[in-house]
């Protein structure tokens, strides 16, 4: 979209600095904590808005000064400008899903969700390559390389747009039904993969939860009869919360926690991801119970 044109090295600077806030991944063992609870938090929040910056800008210095291009010096104002966008571009795209970012890290451990994209949503890969094909089609051919791109910044937006008012919609239609079985305490409109315009929602109570299917073209919501118990008061979840560190951490990462029980035994999961029910995402609270 033009971006490169701030400085010398604008594009490695951008392309680094989106995507340098999962480090916190790798370096979650170094603080005494797991990744799933160190993810998408400090980096991804304001300590990482004025951090990761000036490490891009670092790393892409140190580089020119190694391997001096042949282009004109970096501009020091244009590469803070271009880390910076690079860096906000990746927490705004990860906060559109169900995982959630911990925007205000580390002046508060609030999480905030988008509810909007599916974690990997190939339909915005799709527009923002085509984009850049034609962006570099445009420039090799002497042309205005800049609106290819532009175009498709603007397709992704309404796209992210169109799937938020659907989500929006799924959970409207999904509290009147809910509510007939118990209030709803909180109700999640997840997108399926590929078929964008449907939802998984997930709703609960304060015993209960559930879900439904939503389909944002014809408006139909199916509400799945199976319900299932929360199981939060379980006394061996209370128990294991105040002397497990691996049950805080889940707690304090977990959005929709809730109690299952596999062969007689408690684990701690979450209902977002049914389907995930791995070590990562189960937590024994009966230490004799394996993990997986």
């Amino acid at each position: 979209m033009g971006l490169k044109r701030l400085s010398p090295r604008a594009m490695p600077a951008l392309i680094i600095s989106a995507n340098l806030p999962d480090i916190d991944s790798f370096v979650a063992p170094w603080f005494g904590t797991t990744s799933r609870t160190f993810h998408r938090g400090f980096t991804h929040g304001v300590g990482g808005l004025v951090v990761i910056p000036f490490l891009t800008m670092a790393m892409i210095l140190l580089w020119e000064k190694l391997r001096p291009g042949k282009e004109a010096a970096v501009k020091l104002l244009g590469l803070w400008l271009a880390c910076f966008i690079g860096t906000l571009s990746h927490p705004m795209l990860d906060y559109m899903n169900t995982y959630g970012v911990r925007f205000l890290e580390p002046l508060s451990h609030r999480w905030f969700y988008g509810d909007t994209l599916f974690i990997v949503d190939p339909w915005i890969w799709i527009m923002i390559i085509i984009g850049l094909e034609f962006s570099w089609r445009a420039e090799r051919l002497g042309r205005d390389w800049t609106m290819p791109a532009q175009v498709a910044f603007g397709a992704v937006i309404a796209y992210i747009a169109f799937n938020a008012g659907i989500s929006a919609r799924a959970a409207a239609a999904t509290a009147p039904l809910v509510a007939r079985i118990e209030a709803p305490r909180m109700i999640v409109a997840g997108e399926v993969p590929l078929v964008f315009w449907k939802r998984q929602v997930l709703w609960r109570g304060d015993k209960l939860a559930g879900s439904a299917d939503y389909d944002g073209l014809t408006g139909q919501l199916t509400l799945d009869p199976h319900v299932v118990p929360l199981r939060l008061d379980d006394p061996r979840l209370a128990a294991a919360a105040e002397t497990d560190p691996e049950v805080c951490n889940f707690l304090f990462w977990s959005r929709m926690p809730m109690v299952i029980v596999r062969d007689g035994h408690p684990y701690l999961s979450d209902q977002r991801f049914p389907a995930l029910r791995r070590t990562i995402f189960l937590v024994p609270l009966d230490k004799r119970a394996p993990s997986s």
